[in-house]
């Protein structure tokens, strides 16, 4: 979904277009300035597309949002029990946002499982929705319900709205020929269009999504759009539901753009795409499916107009392998993974190291170690991106912070990787991979200038006057080693993992040369030109900088506002390079008394900032699978400025 933005007015009435149905005014509309909305359900209830179409139409709208989509790491988790349940979370405001939000203002519960594995996070006064067909007996025993939480009075101060919505959408579709279980699986339609009664959302491009998915089957997508009409209907005509609510476009100032929404992993394929076409280099991608990067893969081989080339090797090391081989050949290579696939691709990112060719290894972590959650997020694969590696293997690391920062960042690491001839890892996580916000789409000019010179002939003179090509003559500035095309004449050079001579590249068993060559390649990695880290420090008398990485960003930032809103001085940095650290960082963490680390890990950044800075940075530790909460940091970080 995109918009042309040139003011939040502009784009308000520009957003709302076409048959967009309005609610019967003689019920009473709320104003509001920001909703938390969650959609939970079986696996196979079809939440992920509830909250995605959802979360479309509140960005052609205008509002600003973050998404927080949680599944089961099962394809079809079995049905009705805790595991398995789905949900898909959406903040939307009309001001500026960062986060999913901590706690949902209205829960949609699909059946009992959805009830009782969400109900913890639901404050008192918050409305639920609830799939009253579900709750038979039966399913209520299968996640522990000794009777009916909808009459035993648990749910007493919630603002409980009982529909049967499976019985509805059938009723609403009896005119298709449809079997019973067909049209039941409509019901996650029949809910949108009620919460998109409730909450004013356009429909329009809904129907046209349901038109387009289900285009080589027409009944089945005029089924879901009546569905998905009824809700709306039920909404505007019945008495259970006698509030709507408004949350108008955000009115902070957008950039004069154009806009879509977009997840981390779609927006790291898009800046993976744009650097290719900025280098002029042909992008190859070699990966293994594997859960939370496998998005990628799927994406860039969709996109074979734009030069790009996808393989999806028989496992990891496959991957890796035909993508350095891709780079020996002269294209922008790329390999996908998440922290389990590291550990098997480290040997060949050694061979990178060693042979000095541009690699991008993009890593969205998840829990662990091991399989571990494979759909939850995490940020412990820090040390082992940093030194996972047999040998001094130094590699840059680069982290974006948002879903829309990963354009960005990949753009970074690949300008890194083909300036300094090194692999460099790019650290996302299944947070950011999975959610979603607003992105202004940038301008060709915007971009940066990422072609190479390749390596054209002899680039050294022998003492007898014979010009030869050296594969690991520097450049003084960079101490990149150049990049020689196979094939072109005169050229010709060794490769492998065995350590090479400096200079001619010929295999050196000599201890000297091997040290000089092992402090080069770190002076390399540590000599890269990385932006200085900016301080968020308004007042100028803040004792405490709260440091953050990755994706702790949103969380960090909004906690950061609710203590300054109460009072609190308190500065705040991110960073998006890991290795090397901006050179401004040791003077930054130099200037206040206290430096708290939060991460989702045991304190791996904690643990290098202490190492090379020898600062007493205090870290606060998440590792449950899920985001921060910002209500829970600005808590930790209050105590912490007040010692």
């Amino acid at each position: 979904m995109t918009s042309q933005v040139s003011s939040p007015a502009e784009h308000a009435d520009g957003a709302v277009v076409g048959e967009q149905r309005k609610p019967a005014r003689a019920k009473e509309t709320r104003r509001l300035d920001r909703v938390i909305i969650r959609f939970a359900g079986d696996s196979g209830d079809g939440m992920q597309l509830t909250g995605d179409r959802f979360t479309s139409e509140t960005a052609s709208f205008g509002n600003d949002l973050s998404t927080l989509p949680n599944f089961p790491a099962e394809i079809r988790a079995p049905a009705g029990t805790l595991p398995g349940v789905s949900s898909f979370q959406l903040h939307f405001a009309d001001h500026d946002i960062l986060t999913p939000g901590d706690a949902p203002n209205v829960l949609v519960a699909m059946n009992p499982a959805a009830l009782k594995a969400n109900i913890g996070d639901v404050p008192r006064g918050a409305e639920i929705i609830v799939n009253t067909d579900e709750f038979t007996k039966r399913a209520m025993a299968k996640v522990g319900y000794a009777a009916s939480p909808l009459e035993d009075g648990s749910l007493d101060g919630y603002a409980v709205h009982p529909v049967p919505l499976t019985t509805m959408t059938v009723e609403a579709l009896k005119e298709f020929e449809l079997s019973r279980k067909e049209a039941e699986r409509s019901k996650n339609m029949f809910a949108l269009g009620l919460l998109s009664w409730m909450y004013h959302r356009p429909t329009e491009g809904t129907e046209k999504f349901l038109q387009t998915k289900f285009a080589k089957k027409p009944e089945i997508a005029a089924a879901n759009i009546a569905a998905f009409r009824a809700g709306w209907n039920f909404g505007e005509t019945t008495e259970d539901f006698a509030v709507s609510y408004e949350v108008a476009p955000a009115t902070k100032t957008f950039p004069t753009g154009t806009y879509r929404n977009i997840s981390g992993n779609l927006a790291l394929s898009y800046g993976l795409i744009a650097a290719s076409k900025q280098a002029d280099l042909p992008l190859y991608l070699g990966s293994y499916p594997i859960t939370p990067a496998s998005d990628i893969l799927h994406e860039l081989s969709k996109h074979k107009n734009f030069g790009v080339r996808t393989f999806q090797a028989e496992d990891e090391i496959a991957g890796i392998g035909a993508a350095l081989g891709a780079a020996f050949g002269g294209s922008l290579a790329v390999t996908t993974t998440s922290g389990p696939g590291v550990a098997l691709k480290s040997e060949t990112i050694g061979l990178a190291v060693s042979l000095e060719l541009p690699l991008l290894v993009i890593d969205i972590q998840r829990g662990g170690p091991s399989t571990g959650l494979p759909t939850k997020t995490e940020q412990a694969d820090l040390l082992q991106a940093m030194y996972g590696r047999n040998g001094e293997a130094p590699v840059p690391v680069v982290a974006p912070c948002t879903p829309a920062d990963c354009f960005g960042a990949a753009l970074e690491a690949a300008r890194i990787a083909l300036t300094y001839r090194t692999p460099v890892l790019l650290l996302s996580d299944g947070y950011l991979a999975n959610g979603s916000e607003p992105w202004r789409i940038p301008e060709v000019d915007e971009l940066p200038d990422l072609r190479v010179q390749f390596a054209q002939g002899p680039n050294h003179t022998l003492d007898d006057g014979t010009e030869v090509f050296w594969p690991y003559k520097r450049d003084p500035q960079t101490l990149a080693r150049p990049w020689a095309i196979p094939g072109t004449p005169g050229l010709e050079h060794r490769i492998g993992g065995i350590e090479k001579q400096d200079g001619t590249g010929n295999i050196s068993y000599d201890p000297a040369n091997h040290d000089f060559m092992v402090r080069t390649r770190q002076a390399k990695i540590d000599g890269i030109d990385v932006p200085d880290i900016e301080v968020d420090d308004p007042s100028g008398e803040a004792n405490t900088l709260v440091l953050g990485w990755g994706s702790t960003y949103g969380p960090i930032t909004a906690a950061v506002r609710r203590l300054r809103a109460a009072g609190e001085n308190i500065a705040q940095a991110h960073l998006r390079h890991l290795n090397p650290f901006p050179r401004n960082l040791g003077a930054v963490l130099g200037r206040y008394e206290k430096v708290v680390i939060p991460e989702m890990n045991l304190g791996q950044l904690a643990t290098l900032v202490r190492a090379k800075y020898l600062v007493d940075a205090h870290s606060y530790n998440q590792v449950n699978g899920m985001p921060f909460k910002a209500e829970q940091l600005a808590t930790a970080l209050k105590e912490a400025i007040d010692g």
